[in-house]
């Protein structure tokens, strides 16, 4: 058989299926901003042409790696192993398990290996016709489901790529005046005023503000780095001014006190990322990697079953931060996660260029940031009501 190479991208990967007598390689370029496409065909002659490599490597199709065998033998372990495996974080391993066991319940504890896209399907009306899920729910459902099949089960059949997901609508994010966040601020005290005045001034999720390590604050440079923040990405945000003397305090006296307390008693350190407590098993205990915001009390790890420090639970946070937003008379729907909305529009308000916010938010696209230049339109996209004209104020 003689190859010939049409128009093939040096970072093309990507392999095809092969179509009547000729085979065809379609191969996407990874390349930066191409989407160009190149084709190999081999012609079904007789002769043989060896074929040159592209960038001086053999052109080969490219597989996807197969999954390891998985030891646990009950489903729902086996859902958790997998998760584990592929290192998604802990609230996704919990969200997979849920939604896995509500599908087998749904079908009367039938195993998933005996129904396919029907049954699916079945579910997922379900859980939108009668159990009205929100549109980010059902993705949930389904992403579970379709991870549950793919990557626990093995199966990747056709109907996995025939279920449409719900498309989710875009919703303005609630946003409070500079009144309205002073005046929650002013309702919350000790460590917990603290933590929202830190969400306000850096634009922190609440999960990467209670992750802070003593070692991701930089005093000196007035900076917090944050370790794998949403997509496993880390960046850097202001640390406020206003904030530096009240948080060096915090953790100079209320963290360390708790850190020494469980040196002390010689308890189990704190968790770390990844295999890190089995390659530097010191740094558990070690001062710099212990908790910003800590817990008061111990409490055992769901993974490893170990008692240890863990940090604060932002569910306690959530509900000091609703009864500060009752007491200040708000009836906007806000929530900790409000903070980081009112972050983004007033600095944009103050001046902020867009990319800048962009990069403080640790947004992938520009497009997500984009959402707080609607907001700053309030009131009818900053045009004049023509009643306003008739009627004085």
């Amino acid at each position: 058989m003689i190859f010939s190479l049409l128009t093939v991208h040096p970072y093309s990967t990507k392999f095809a299926a092969q179509s009547g007598g000729c085979v065809e390689l379609i191969l996407r370029t990874a390349s930066r901003g191409g989407k160009g496409l190149g084709m190999l065909t081999t012609s079904p002659r007789g002769d043989q042409k060896a074929l040159a490599g592209v960038a001086g490597r053999p052109l080969r199709p490219v597989r996807a790696a197969a999954l390891p065998p998985l030891r646990a033998t009950r489903l729902l372990d086996q859902v958790r192993e997998r998760v584990r495996g592929l290192h998604y974080s802990l609230r996704t391993e919990e969200a997979y398990v849920f939604w896995c066991r509500a599908f087998v319940r749904f079908h009367g504890l039938r195993h998933p290996a005996e129904m396919g896209g029907p049954e699916v399907e079945a579910f997922l009306t379900h859980l939108a016709a009668e159990r009205r899920l929100s549109v980010s729910s059902h993705r949930q459902a389904l992403s579970a489901l379709l991870f549950l099949y793919g990557k626990v089960l093995g199966q990747q059949l056709p109907w996995m790529d025939e279920i449409g997901r719900p498309v989710p609508k875009r919703r303005l994010p609630v946003v409070l005046s500079t009144q309205e966040v002073a005046a929650v601020l002013a309702g919350m005290e000790g460590v917990y005023g603290l933590l929202a005045r830190l969400l306000y001034g850096t634009g922190l999720r609440i999960e990467e503000a209670l992750q802070l390590r003593v070692k991701d604050l930089d005093f000196a440079n007035q900076a917090i780095f944050v370790r794998s923040g949403k997509g496993g990405k880390d960046r850097v945000v202001m640390l406020p001014r206003s904030l530096t003397s009240e948080l060096r305090q915090h953790v100079a006296q209320e963290a360390r006190a708790l850190w020494s307390a469980d040196a002390a008693a010689g308890h189990a350190g704190v968790q770390l990322p990844d295999a890190l407590e089995r390659k530097y098993p010191r740094a558990g205990v070690s001062w710099a990697w212990f908790w910003v915001f800590a817990q008061q009390r111990l409490s055992t790890d769901p993974r490893s079953g170990v008692i240890r420090r863990h940090h604060l639970y932002p569910e306690t946070f959530q509900r000091a931060f609703k009864r500060a937003v009752q007491a200040a008379g708000i009836t906007k729907p806000a929530t900790p996660h409000t903070l980081r909305h009112c972050f983004a529009t007033h600095l944009l308000q103050s001046g902020s260029d867009i990319r800048t916010v962009q990069e403080l938010l640790g947004h992938a696209d520009v497009a997500t940031t984009m959402i707080y230049t609607h907001v700053l339109k309030v009131g009818g996209m900053g045009a004049r009501s023509p009643l306003d004209a008739l009627l004085p104020a």
